[in-house]
């Protein structure tokens, strides 16, 4: 069974999950992990960043003091190619890596925009083993004297990773349209990733800039100790869903010239300890003898181009290190076999991959559904009931027709009968209703029944969860407090409240930019209104962007308050446009007791600090899809929240008989 918490997270449907980790117009990091290119550069780039991996992996270098630098993954790796040259047995036969692909979408239907299909994702498993297989009549095989079968190929999962059945594409709707470098390490990788040492984790994103194609985790070595919960949770390899796959198998949405899947080919090298051709340098090297040396980056497939030291041997183009257009990539050397041989031999959780049996078939059911938590991202039915969505899922070998699955809300039964027709591995979103009336207390989803029998796997049909009616207790003239802090560019924002009936009750009036801020320039004063919301009625706020970044992105935030200071609407990272709405109307008295405890800062960076608390108060912390991420008890009015990533959270607090959940921000 698995757990999940159901809170104002899912049901208040709030849209994006974490801020980004920088301004975007004062320090530009979507291209690449904090380095800014000028126009000349993007121009001798082709307008096109082929492959972040080096920027990242300074990046990560910088960031966590125990990983090793260039030069000294070097040094511990030389001696263990040169024993691996010399001891063939080492490198054992062929390995196949299990995969899983987390397809990063914002709610998109099935084979659209960034929900790309699954037979995208295959192709691009057909692709890599292509290539790394040096398989004869195909794309991925050549001539040359010193090319190499690498004998690993890739394999998508057949068991995830609570030992259920998959097809090794794992779907996940975080509402967000695109993601930056930061926010996609910082966020969507440790949120989403399998066990690395049981799959190799590719993600197909929409990258915030779509001139990045790509980018890797270079391994790590097995002589410094990784820092618990360190580059663990972001390793694998990240693609724009433009460049996830080939269109050598279907038509999909693609962008030629880099459409046939070398993107992941090249970024699978990385993963697996290859470097560039050209070193990253001028005429450096990427310790491979049998690679000719390079004098940079080459775009173009001109195969007559004189190589740094050696008038007589042509730069390798062609290989799949190099930079050059899909179709004209085909070709690893001996010696980057021999250098991803070590690497799978020695480097930690390389070496797991070489045994995981993820790949291998588990027994499957005729009938067998899935059900998972979707996350919803339109405040639609807010004002005339709620749904809770769910992942419906065909695990059997029979098509999946019907299924019956009975929920509960603070022990009032309900029941949704589904019907359609659902192939193995295809899947629906479905959409429980919730009476408006509903009160707040335990929620449970089961799949009692399929194709009118009893489901043959427990394993993946139950799940739980908390629901909070987002109604609040109001008396008739009550006061609201809102609160909005400005980015610099004023001038992009704007917004309006408007009650049931559609009528602006509130808006905003034109505001200014502060003029050529720099990273020290003070965000402008906060700005507070005092509103007035009638009972019974319910009300839309939207705040708007034109710019499309949002004021999250730049340090501003907002927020709407009862006249006790009590939490209504927390904003959180949005691009063009954010709506939130409430529901002002006299609860009952269960619904009351939300207002016990207070938290802040909020949005906070260090410290929650928690108000009316016993000195045996408890809390638990979960991220946007429920998990629990910190547990505890809450020591001096205090809980410590300076280790979780960016983004948003529920901390449930319970004192004596009063359970209380509270949506907060860390920044």
């Amino acid at each position: 069974m698995k757990n999940f918490t159901m809170s104002k997270v899912i049901l208040i449907l709030f849209i994006s999950l974490t801020n980004m980790m920088f301004a975007q117009r004062l320090v530009d990091d979507k291209l690449g992990f904090g380095k800014a290119y000028t126009n000349s550069e993007l121009k001798s780039l082709d307008g096109t960043i082929r492959c972040a991996s080096t920027s990242y992996e300074k990046f990560l270098q910088d960031t966590d003091p125990n990983r090793m630098t260039d030069a000294q993954f070097e040094a511990w790796i030389k001696p263990l190619i040169e024993n691996a040259k010399q001891n063939k047995s080492t490198s054992g036969g062929i390995v196949t890596i299990p995969v899983v692909v987390h397809v990063i979408h914002s709610g998109e239907p099935y084979g659209t925009g960034a929900n790309i299909s699954d037979e995208q994702v295959q192709s691009q498993i057909t692709v890599m083993n292509q290539d790394f297989r040096r398989m004869a009549g195909t794309p991925g095989h050549n001539t040359s004297a010193v090319g190499a079968d690498i004998m690993i190929q890739f394999a998508l999962a057949k068991a995830d990773v609570n030992g259920n059945p998959t097809n090794g594409i794992d779907r996940v709707n975080l509402c967000y349209p695109d993601w930056s470098t930061a926010n996609i390490n910082g966020y969507v990788k440790p949120l989403t990733i399998w066990a690395p040492t049981q799959y190799m984790n590719m993600w197909s994103v929409k990258f915030s800039d779509n001139s990045l194609l790509g980018y890797a985790q270079f391994p790590s070595n097995s002589t410094i100790p990784m820092p618990a919960g360190g580059s663990a949770t972001t390793d694998g390899v990240v693609a724009n869903y433009t460049t996830f796959g080939s269109t050598a198998y279907g038509a999909f949405p693609m962008n030629a010239p880099y459409d046939k899947g070398r993107t992941m080919t090249h970024e699978v090298g990385h993963f697996l300890g290859l470097r560039h051709i050209w070193g990253d340098g001028s005429c450096a090297t990427d310790y491979c003898a049998d690679t000719p040396t390079a004098h940079t980056a080459n775009y173009v497939c001109n195969k007559t181009i004189v190589s740094c030291d050696n008038p007589s041997v042509f730069e390798m183009v062609e290989n799949y290190m190099d930079y050059t257009n899909d179709t004209c990539m085909n070709i690893f050397t001996q010696n980057q076999k021999d250098r991803i041989t070590t690497v799978m031999n020695n480097s930690p959780r390389r070496v797991e991959l070489k045994t995981s049996t993820k790949d291998l078939p588990i027994p499957l059911f005729a009938n067998d559904a899935e059900i998972k938590f979707e996350n919803i991202c339109s405040l639609d039915n807010l004002c005339t009931g709620y749904v809770v969505k769910i992942i419906l899922t065909n695990r059997g070998t029979s098509a999946l027709t019907s299924a019956v699955i009975p929920y509960t809300i603070n022990g009032t039964p309900y029941s949704y009968n589904w019907s359609g027709n659902l192939a193995q591995d295809k899947y629906a979103v479905v959409s429980l209703p919730i009476p408006a009336t509903a009160s707040n207390g335990p929620l449970t989803v089961n799949l009692t029944s399929v194709n009118g029998v009893a489901d043959q796997r427990a394993s993946n049909n139950a799940l739980t969860g908390t629901f909070t009616n987002p109604g609040i207790a109001a008396n008739p003239g009550t006061n609201f407090v809102f609160n909005l802090q400005l980015d610099y560019w004023g001038s992009e924002v704007s917004w309006n409240l408007k009650n049931g009936a559609g009528a602006i009750v509130y808006s905003s009036t034109p505001y200014t930019d502060v003029p050529n801020p720099t990273t020290s320039t003070p965000l402008p004063a906060l700005i507070t209104q005092n509103w007035v919301l009638n009972t019974n009625d319910c009300y839309t706020f939207t705040i708007n962007d034109v710019y499309g970044d949002g004021i999250y992105d730049n340090g501003g935030f907002y927020n709407i308050k009862t006249a006790a200071g009590v939490d209504v609407i927390v904003g959180s990272t949005y691009s063009k446009q954010q709506t939130r709405a409430v529901k002002v109307g006299i609860l009952g008295t269960n619904d009351l007791t939300k207002d016990t405890f207070a938290v802040y800062p909020n949005p906070a960076t260090d410290i929650l600090n928690i108000t009316k608390v016993s000195n045996k108060a408890k809390f638990e912390i979960h991220n946007a899809v429920g998990q629990i991420v910190k547990a505890g008890e809450i020591s001096n009015n205090q809980v410590r929240v300076a280790e979780l990533v960016k983004g948003n959270y529920i901390i449930t607090i319970k004192d004596k008989n009063i359970s209380e959940s509270v949506k907060f921000i860390k920044k």
